[in-house]
């Protein structure tokens, strides 16, 4: 992975990385929506195939927080009817992105930020209680989250829309996602380290140095998230996150 060496990543890299996993850390402390704009962020601080493996090891960090702090509201029948779906949707992204050109990878990442995006906006506007039966919805989302998670860790939108369709309450939404992340997480993290090669140990100094951010940010987190509007959450999401995709075209 080309990254410059530690002394050579300017102040400005530094600062939109570390506001990236602090976000992180308060979206892994239950505060959900916040995955693309990390991507985003981190996408133009080290490049957008560096960043992917990059941020791996801090979203485990934080997976294994969320795990614990909402560990009793997880609902694992929902886990064991999307989880096969979404590993085999990161074998799919595995081949996809290996040989995947820099330019070719960054439009797929953006191109992926604005079907999240449209499919967020979608789902949110939504008014109907159905909570979808049929094995195809869980394997269409399941497929799509496992290959975006993989090539670009945007696996969020395809999770929360499956999670939304069941109709789960804050707490077993969020705990329930808190594990399925963490085993896919843990799962893919061996094809970043000896098949795309973007965890090293270069990454994992940096993985160091941006530890603070997202501790700082799971703890904050924790209190944000009872407190913030959700309605003006959201719009500030999709408003950030539409600005940064741009940004990544002209990085």
């Amino acid at each position: 992975m080309d990254l410059s060496p530690l002394s050579q990543i300017s102040i400005a890299s530094w600062v939109m990385a570390a506001t990236a996993v602090f976000l992180m850390g308060v979206s892994k402390a239950g505060l959900k929506g916040m995955s693309i704009f990390n991507v985003t962020l981190m996408a133009l601080a080290f490049g957008s195939r560096a960043s992917t493996g990059l941020i791996v090891p801090l979203l485990i960090v934080g997976d294994i927080f969320a795990v614990i702090y909402y560990n009793r509201h997880t609902q694992w029948k929902y886990i064991l009817r999307f989880l096969p779906w979404m590993i085999l949707g990161i074998f799919v992204g595995v081949l996809i992105g290996k040989d995947l050109p820099e330019q070719e990878f960054k439009w797929g990442m953006v191109t992926v930020i604005f079907i999240s995006l449209g499919l967020l906006y979608w789902w949110d506007r939504r008014k109907t209680e159905h909570v979808p039966t049929h094995w195809l919805f869980a394997g269409s989302m399941g497929i799509m989250a496992g290959i975006c998670t993989m090539i670009g860790n945007l696996a969020g939108a395809f999770t929360n829309i499956f999670f939304l369709g069941m109709r789960l309450p804050k707490n077993e939404f969020v705990g329930t996602a808190a594990w399925l992340f963490f085993i896919t997480n843990t799962f893919k993290l061996p094809f970043h380290i000896f098949v795309w090669k973007t965890v090293t140990e270069e990454t994992l100094l940096i993985n160091l140095r941006l530890l603070p951010a997202i501790l700082v940010g799971l703890f904050l987190g924790v209190v944000i998230v009872k407190k913030i509007n959700e309605k003006n959450y959201k719009r500030f999401i999709l408003i950030v996150t539409a600005i940064g995709a741009i940004a990544i075209l002209f990085k």
